[in-house]
């Protein structure tokens, strides 16, 4: 590759990186789309190999996915509001109870001077703005009414995932084998093989690590309503979603967890339980669910993880925060090819004149 060729591919690349930061809000859909028709398209290429023609198999996983996701909503969405409301119904005993104990445990152990607080009012407001989120067909409405631009935005985005995702798949395979001609012949075997590779990375983030949420969002959910916890679902499907970064989940979760069960059991013996299950949760992650769903393919330490997803975030916002570790895979996969080659070369090899 000449100089003229190698400051081309540095342009071209560069450009790309400003227009990902100019429209990452645009993007936003066009990536989540792309990612689900990532996900779906082996189960596709196997109904294809069961003789059902691609539009078919297209079709019938679309359908799959979205009665899925509908159910999954129908029954998440009335829990989770349903556990919030009993939690603020029953901020005033909680009130009572961090004033004529926690407060003043507080003051006599730490030298603090905290004083009464005033959670009533808190509750108050608190139940307004619950109560205007209540029904969502009213809180759209509503708020269609004070910002209809950035409301048709978010439904317009929201609604594009599906139709971007259902053509994407349909055309999928052709989608790869078009961007494989356009490579140049000479390089095309390495490009093929370092991509095989990044495939292999991908499918075991993208496909593993999202079953590894959901199953840690159910088992701390179940385990937090074993105990009783009025927010069971919402913290532990708080914890289970962000736990695509290594501890994160299980931290916030168990921080949040511990907080909510002092509220409501007012023991501290509460708080061995909440302990207990998160640290259940973390042994079946650790000796069961990440080694089979997602194996050691992806191999990024944990440090490398926490950074790619913060500097996702501060870059390209919510996408970067997105693209954050499926990028640093696909990275990994360019730095280990260049590790080989500099072992291989003259330069590694060379030892100095004695």
């Amino acid at each position: 590759m000449s100089d003229a060729q190698k400051w081309l591919v540095v342009t071209f690349l560069s450009v790309c990186v400003w227009l990902i930061y100019l429209l990452s809000s645009v993007l936003l859909p066009f990536v989540f789309a792309a990612m689900l028709a990532y996900l779906a398209d082996p189960v596709a290429d196997k109904l294809e190999a069961c003789r059902l023609s691609r539009i078919q198999a297209v079709s019938l996983v679309f359908i799959v996915m979205s009665l899925i996701v509908v159910l999954i909503l129908l029954w998440l969405i009335p829990a989770m509001e349903y556990q919030i409301s009993r939690f603020l119904a029953n901020l005033p005993a909680y009130a009572v109870w961090l004033n004529q104990h926690f407060t003043p445990w507080l003051e006599q152990h730490l030298d603090l001077e905290i004083g009464p607080v005033d959670m009533n009012k808190m509750a108050a407001i608190l139940k307004s703005h619950w109560q205007k989120a209540g029904g969502v067909a009213a809180a759209l409405l509503s708020s269609m009414s004070r910002s209809g631009t950035v409301i048709f935005e978010w439904l317009l985005n929201l609604m594009l995932v599906p139709v971007v995702m259902f053509y994407l798949l349909r055309d999928w395979d052709v989608l790869m084998l078009k961007i494989k001609d356009l490579l140049p012949r000479r390089i095309t075997p390495v490009v093929t093989r370092l991509a095989g590779e990044v495939d292999v990375v991908l499918a075991a983030f993208l496909r593993g690590q999202f079953l590894v949420m959901l199953a840690l969002g159910v088992i701390y959910s179940f385990g937090l309503w074993l105990i009783g916890l009025d927010l069971a679902l919402v913290i532990g499907m708080l914890a289970g979603l962000i736990s695509f970064v290594p501890y994160l989940g299980s931290l916030v979760g168990i921080v949040v967890a511990v907080i909510a069960a002092l509220f409501q059991f007012h023991d501290v013996s509460s708080l061995i339980f909440v302990a207990l299950v998160f640290g259940a949760g973390q042994l079946v992650e650790g000796m069961v669910l990440t080694p089979w769903l997602v194996g050691n393919k992806i191999g990024l330490h944990p440090v490398a993880v926490i950074f790619a997803v913060l500097a996702g975030g501060q870059l390209f916002g919510f996408l970067g925060v997105l693209l954050a570790l499926p990028v640093a895979s696909a990275i990994m996969v360019l730095m280990r090819h260049l590790h080989d080659i500099y072992h291989d070369s003259d330069f590694y090899s060379q030892t100095g004149k004695s």
